[in-house]
C-alpha cells in the first residue's frame, strides 16, 4: 500500500465515522465520542506507520554513512600498502614490494565497493526523506482535524442539548394549549364568587336581623317616653281646671259666659 492510499484511507475512515455520528443524531456525544476515538485510534496508526518509516530512513542513513566510513577506511588501507610496496621496491625486495602491491589493489577495490554501495544508497535515501516530510505533514494535518472535530463535536453536543430542551418546551406548551389549565381556574373563580356572594348575603340577612331588633327596642322606648311625657302632663292640666279664677278677672282668650248671655241679649234687641 503506498503512503498516499495510506492517508486516503485514513481520511475516509474518518470522514466515514463523522458522518455516522452526524446521522446518529439521537445520541449525539456518544457517537461523536467514538468517532473521536475511532480517529485518534487512526492518527496512533498513522503515527506508527511513520515513525517506522523514519526508523527506516534512519537506517539507511546509518548504512550510507557507514559505507562511506569503510571506504574512507580502505582508501587509506590502500594508501598504506602502496606506500610500503614503494618502500620495499626501492629496498630491492620486490617479493614484498608485489604482496603490497596486491593488499593495496584489494583495498582500493573494497573502498571502490563501499563507495558504490553508499551511491547505491543516495536515491532511496532521498526518496525516504521526501516521504518522511508528506508523512509529517500529513500526520500534523490529521491531528488538525481531530482538533476540529472534538470543537466540533463539543459544538453539535451543545446544539443537540439545546435543541432536545426546546423540543421538551414546545412539548409542555402543546400540552399547556391541548388541556387549556384557564378553564379550570375559571371554573374555579365561578365557584368562588358563589361562595363570596353566599358569605356577603349571610352577612346581609344577620345585619338587618340585629338592625330590626335595634329598631324594635327603639320604638318601644320612644313609647314608653311618650306615655312618661303623656302622665306628666296630665297633673298639670287638673290643678289648671281646679283651680279658681281670681276675682274680678276675666281670661282674654275664653268669654265668660255672663257675657255670652249678655251678648246674646244684645243681639235680640237689635232685631227687634
Amino acid at each position: 500500500m503506498s503512503i498516499r492510499s495510506f492517508f486516503a484511507r485514513i481520511f475516509k475512515l474518518g470522514q466515514a465515522n463523522a458522518n455516522a455520528a452526524l446521522d446518529a443524531v439521537e445520541d449525539p456525544k456518544k457517537m461523536l465520542d467514538q468517532t473521536v476515538r475511532d480517529y485518534t485510534n487512526n492518527i496512533a496508526e498513522a503515527e506508527s506507520a511513520v515513525a517506522q518509516t523514519i526508523g527506516n530512513l534512519r537506517m539507511q542513513e546509518e548504512d550510507h554513512a557507514t559505507a562511506l566510513r569503510e571506504a574512507k577506511d580502505w582508501g587509506a588501507k590502500a594508501l598504506a600498502a602502496s606506500n610500503k610496496a614503494d618502500e620495499f621496491s626501492a629496498a630491492g625486495d620486490e617479493q614484498n614490494a608485489q604482496k603490497f602491491n596486491q593488499l593495496a589493489t584489494v583495498a582500493i577495490q573494497r573502498q571502490m565497493s563501499c563507495e558504490k554501495r553508499a551511491a547505491g544508497l543516495e536515491p532511496t535515501i532521498q526518496t525516504q526523506r521526501e516521504v518522511v516530510a508528506r508523512l509529517k505533514d500529513g500526520l500534523n494535518s490529521m491531528k488538525s482535524k481531530r482538533q476540529e472535530l472534538v470543537s466540533k463535536r463539543d459544538e453539535l453536543v451543545a446544539r443537540a442539548r439545546n435543541a432536545k430542551t426546546q423540543g421538551q418546551m414546545l412539548d409542555a406548551l402543546k400540552s399547556l394549549d391541548m388541556s387549556d389549565p384557564t378553564s379550570e381556574v375559571g371554573r374555579f373563580e365561578a365557584q368562588v364568587r358563589q361562595e363570596e356572594a353566599k358569605a356577603r348575603g349571610a352577612a346581609e340577612l344577620a345585619a338587618s336581623s340585629l338592625d330590626a331588633q335595634f329598631a324594635e327596642l327603639d320604638n318601644l322606648g320612644q313609647d314608653a317616653e311618650v306615655e312618661a311625657r303623656l302622665a306628666a302632663l296630665k297633673p298639670s292640666a287638673d290643678i289648671v281646671d281646679e283651680a279658681p279664677a281670681p276675682s274680678g278677672e276675666i281670661a282674654a282668650d275664653s268669654p265668660q259666659p255672663s257675657e255670652v248671655e249678655a251678648r246674646l241679649a244684645a243681639l235680640k234687641k237689635d232685631r227687634s
